[in-house]
């Protein structure tokens, strides 16, 4: 006997009894969830029951068949669900296999047996309701990659920045603040900065402006970061004219004498002093205290000029180290342009290689050495439309020769005619190509040369043959890539090949071309 394990995969409960297209019959009842048995397993008492079903009804250890106390032939041991005790029942499990089955779902016209609804339909119809497990919103089985990655409000997302996951609603928020956000510089257009650089940047970037050192003593200019030294440059007279009003208001010597009898402020001391402490003074302190003023003045000016000056060098030294970095600088370009065009030659010989390695790959493809061939033409129909309308009137066949150091040949084929035969035959001609051996040849050429359009049932095949005028430049040892052709303008009378011919099958013709060896 067979029995149930319990460390097989858990499945699923019954099959809901709406999901057949006939009556159920008891027989096929889960005694547990009361539904069509999945997986059916019979237990010692003859009961059935889905295996998930008596899985649960055991988890915990054996356990009394209520199936059997209803109907009233509860009989220990028999009527104990026990893990140990109880099998698949196979049998009962094809009957249910076999039976009608149709989809529940609304919209959905699906029917089969229920071994198909197990198989393939069931949890893969896409009219199926399902739940969200992030909003709890039911929705379209076929709209659930849909809505998890562009509906779904609760959905989670990356930032495709700095790779943080966040909530959906939480998108807005997190582009405010996420570090590597992109922002762009509205002073030089620069793109695709990162937040956590952005401040750095705007100290660095040399199309930021702002306002001149100078600005608080009365300097209006605002001037990009990579000329402010420039300006302090350009500008020092205008600096040192805006500096000394300032400086001369450290200390404003009297204007006027004061009268007999006025009280006078003395700008130096900050004291007042009555008419006749002032005339006792005399005039010699007056001189003394100007002097002393004007010394402190010129030595504040004194002071200014040198730092401007040593800005002024400053400024001069790191505009030379910048020529001379801006000199390197064009030195690493046009070695590097230089470079670059060396690599683009090389590039274009290697295309050209292997250009003309993919040409000869193509001939050796098609070649042969014994002096017969067989031209495979398919898609016939369009090729004739093109010859018809002069798009293409002629086409050739790939070389093939007459031995390994032999000469080289090609046919050339006209599919709407040529000369006499234009509008009404195939025209077929043969040529002979330049080769790598021609000067160990005998020329003229002189084989025979014989021409066939294949039947493609190997009865009756279209069979012209010549052997070639050794007067005539055509078999003459070729200067150039291939002497003129020759060979049969009429060769085959476009009418045979309408209809069902046998020339013509699947849109394809075969040509044959053998080139009799004798005396080689």
């Amino acid at each position: 006997m067979a029995y149930i394990s319990m460390d097989c995969p858990s499945s699923l409960p019954g099959i809901p009894q709406s999901v057949l297209s006939v009556p159920m019959e008891n027989k096929y009842k889960c005694q547990q969830c009361h539904q069509v048995l999945r997986k059916p397993v019979q237990a010692q008492c003859g009961h059935r029951f889905c295996v998930h079903c008596f899985k649960q009804l055991t988890s915990s250890g054996p356990k009394p068949c209520e199936a059997c106390r209803e109907e009233e032939i509860y009989e220990e041991p028999f009527s104990i669900l026990n893990s140990n005790e109880a099998f698949p029942d196979n049998a009962a499990g094809r009957e249910i296999a076999s039976l009608p089955a149709r989809c529940l779902n609304e919209g959905c016209d699906w029917t089969g047996s229920i071994k198909e609804y197990e198989a393939q339909h069931e949890g893969r119809c896409e009219f199926e309701r399902v739940k969200c497990e992030a909003c709890q919103n039911t929705i379209l089985l076929s709209e659930k990659d849909k809505h998890n990655e562009r509906e779904c409000e609760e959905r989670t997302l990356n930032c495709k920045y700095c790779k943080t996951s966040f909530n959906f609603k939480e998108i807005k928020a997190h582009d405010e603040i996420c570090p590597k956000f992109p922002l762009q510089c509205k002073d030089c257009g620069k793109k695709k900065i990162p937040r956590e650089k952005f401040s750095d940047h705007s100290k660095s970037c040399a199309k930021s402006k702002s306002a001149c050192p100078f600005s608080d003593v009365g300097c209006k200019h605002v001037i990009e970061n990579g000329k402010q030294s420039d300006h302090e440059h350009s500008s020092t007279m205008e600096h040192l004219r805006l500096l000394l009003p300032m400086v001369l208001s450290i200390a404003v010597p009297p204007s006027d004498a004061s009268g007999p009898g006025e009280w006078q402020e003395d700008s130096g001391l900050g004291l007042y002093r009555a008419p006749e402490e002032g005339v006792s003074m005399g005039s010699g302190a007056a001189a003394s205290s100007q002097s002393m003023d004007l010394d402190k003045k010129v030595k504040a000016l004194e002071n200014i000029v040198c730092v401007l000056n040593r800005e002024v060098e400053r400024s001069a030294v790191t505009l030379e180290a910048f020529a001379h970095q801006h000199r390197l600088d064009q030195d690493k370009i046009e070695n590097l342009s230089s470079k670059v065009r060396q690599l683009e030659r090389t590039i274009d010989m290697r295309d050209l290689k292997l250009s003309e390695t993919e040409q000869l790959v193509r001939e050796l493809q098609f070649c042969t050495f014994d002096g017969i061939f067989v031209w495979k033409i398919s898609d016939f129909s369009r090729r004739r439309q093109d010859a018809v309308a002069s798009r293409t009137p002629a086409m050739f066949s790939p070389a093939f020769y007459s031995s390994k150091y032999g000469y080289k040949m090609c046919l050339r084929l006209y599919l709407n005619g040529d000369g006499t035969g234009r509008g009404t035959h195939l025209s077929l001609f043969f040529v002979v190509m330049r080769g790598k051996c021609d000067a160990l040849l005998k020329w003229p050429f002189s084989q025979k040369v014989t021409l066939m359009l294949l039947d493609q049932n190997n009865r009756e095949h279209i069979i012209d043959a010549f052997r070639p005028d050794v007067t005539s430049t055509s078999f003459q040892r070729p200067i150039s890539e291939m002497n003129i052709a020759s060979g049969c303008p009429l060769f085959c009378p476009l009418a045979r090949l309408a209809g069902k011919s046998p020339y013509l099958r699947d849109d394809t013709i075969f040509i044959k071309a053998i080139v009799d060896l004798t005396g080689l």
